[in-house]
């Protein structure tokens, strides 16, 4: 056994005060997550019950089996636009009669769970996962379809949801609707293009056309019930394949269609699950809150591995990055983890050839990032820094294993895509809340756009106005200091949620056992040129 031993001093001022700055903005999470579970707010939410209907949280607590943990995704999408925090929808990973699904379920008390673009975008990214890693969708709708003032924004892209879901039913991944309430419009679709659709009596309203429309565009007189209710489409459409007689017993039956799906993992149950020998709690103390200061990341590793147990691969080359093999909650791991911050040659080089090494073995990686970049100056030029970055982005970029990141301080410049950033499309990628991600730090942009204007200045033969160039740099570093906040990235679904350092073990826990639901293989070459 390869047991991390640990130097973290958790009695020292530095331990205390990075933990009490990270549980300050632990607490300043949880009233923007608040905000995400109030939905529409108190009167909607009264309304709602008052006829007799469950929450989107209520009704996918029912779904899941007891005592089995739901990983949210993407709660604070929307967070710092016009629209709610959470954007009128709840996607996530649960367990239903032991099998691991992909859940989303309208939030009816926010505009009647009419989809706005975030909507659009939390639930394309919900599709995504489940294609990635063959998990059965379970929508739970109650949705007026489109929100109209933003349609612009949303008809075009919104096709994406319907190919998704004949593409997931193409590919033999279940999908399972459950109508509550209305489901009008392009959400009739919603159920149109699903395998299997449960219906609440005298609740479901599917029609491409409510009774309004019907009348303007025909002529027609008609009523809900009538023109798309639930005992309509059970009785005469056939596009109600089971028929609810109350909320309860749609969510039985739709327990009842996923135990009978005979949906199986591609993979064994793990090996033997053992827990870290050094407590995840102490991670709220490790990483400081200013991220110029480097702190150990095997300390993180040794709190969220099995047993500790870690064999480091070239400990001794490229020390700013650390590299090496785990267990995480039974199931094997790469770890690719920041250790200084800047990336050089040598650990890019490092990074390219652990990662070739995953994908012989077949193994997923997990990228743990507190990068400011590739080292930049004429020394490192000189040495090949572009070419050798270039090697591990190379690397990271055709790496067919299912890769894992999770943001624990700085994710900066081209150092982002190296470590697997979100748009090197890793399985998963979340984020503490103390993390921060840009093309550079605050400082620097506002410096490099100084310097660029004072040079542009003297090229002129203009005089350089210093009060207004400090005035400049302050509202630049103020500017990108709040657009590289997690909270500000996660709402543009940049990541699929921002996380309790302590819980960083579970959430990956989840994931990896999501992902071995589909199988995977490593490249075994195919990664392009690399330039030597």
């Amino acid at each position: 056994m390869t047991v991390l031993a640990s130097a973290l001093d958790t009695r020292s001022d530095d331990y205390a005060a990075h933990r009490a700055a990270l549980l300050g903005k632990l607490a300043a999470l949880d009233t923007e997550h608040a905000k995400a579970l109030a939905g529409g707010g108190e009167k909607y939410v009264q309304r709602h019950r008052g006829r007799g209907k469950l929450l989107a949280r209520e009704r996918i607590e029912l779904l899941l089996d007891p005592d089995t943990p739901f990983l949210e995704l993407s709660p604070l999408a929307a967070w710092g636009s016009d629209y709610t925090v959470g954007a009128s929808l709840v996607t996530g990973i649960g367990v239903v009669e032991g099998v691991e699904c992909l859940i989303t379920a309208n939030d009816p008390t926010v505009r009647g769970g009419a989809s706005n673009p975030w909507s659009l975008k939390k639930a394309l990214r919900a599709n995504e996962i489940a294609f990635a890693n063959r998990l059965p969708c379970i929508s739970l709708v109650e949705s007026g379809g489109a929100d109209l003032p933003s349609q612009k924004e949303i008809f075009i892209p919104g096709g994406g949801i319907f190919r998704d879901l004949t593409r997931l039913s193409a590919a033999g991944i279940p999908t399972v609707a459950v109508v509550f309430g209305n489901s009008t419009a392009g959400g009739a679709y919603i159920p149109g293009m699903s395998d299997h659709v449960i219906m609440v009596k005298e609740r479901a309203k599917v029609f491409l056309g409510g009774p309004p429309l019907v009348k303007m565009a025909t002529g027609e007189e008609s009523d809900d019930e009538s023109l798309g209710g639930a005992g309509m489409h059970a009785r005469t459409s056939g596009l109600a394949d089971y028929f609810a007689v109350d909320e309860q017993d749609a969510i039985r039956q739709a327990r009842r269609v996923v135990a009978r799906l005979n949906h199986r993992k591609a993979y064994r149950d793990p090996a033997a699950v053992e827990p870290p020998a050094h407590d995840p709690d102490e991670l709220l103390g490790i990483v400081p809150d200013d991220l110029k200061i480097p702190f150990d990341p095997r300390e993180v590793i040794a709190r969220i591995v099995d047993g500790s147990d870690f064999d480091e691969f070239k400990p001794l080359y490229g020390a700013s990055l650390v590299t090496g093999w785990a267990r995480l909650h039974g199931y094997p791991v790469g770890i690719l983890a920041n250790a200084r911050g800047v990336l050089f040659s040598a650990e890019s080089q490092k990074a390219a050839q652990f990662i070739q090494l995953a994908n012989q073995r077949d193994i997923p990686l997990l990228f743990l990032h507190n990068t400011t970049g590739y080292m930049v100056g004429k020394e490192y030029e000189q040495g090949g820094i572009i070419k050798h970055g270039s090697m591990m982005i190379n690397a990271v970029s055709n790496s067919r294993v299912p890769h894992l990141s999770v943001l624990m301080g700085a994710s900066y410049g081209a150092g982002h895509y190296g470590m697997c950033g979100r748009a090197y499309d890793p399985r998963f990628l979340f984020a503490w809340p103390g993390a921060k991600s840009a093309v550079m730090g605050p400082q620097q942009l506002a410096g490099v756009l100084s310097i660029v204007a004072r040079q542009s200045a003297a090229a002129k033969g203009q005089p350089y106005d210093d009060d207004a160039d400090a005035a400049l740099r302050a509202m630049v570093e103020q500017q990108i200091e709040s657009e590289s906040l997690p909270m500000f990235l996660s709402g543009r679904l940049y990541d699929d949620g921002v996380i309790d350092p302590r819980d960083t073990r579970t959430v990956l826990g989840i994931c990896l056992s999501a992902i071995h639901t589909a199988p995977y293989e490593g490249a075994r070459g195919g990664f392009g040129v690399f330039r030597m």
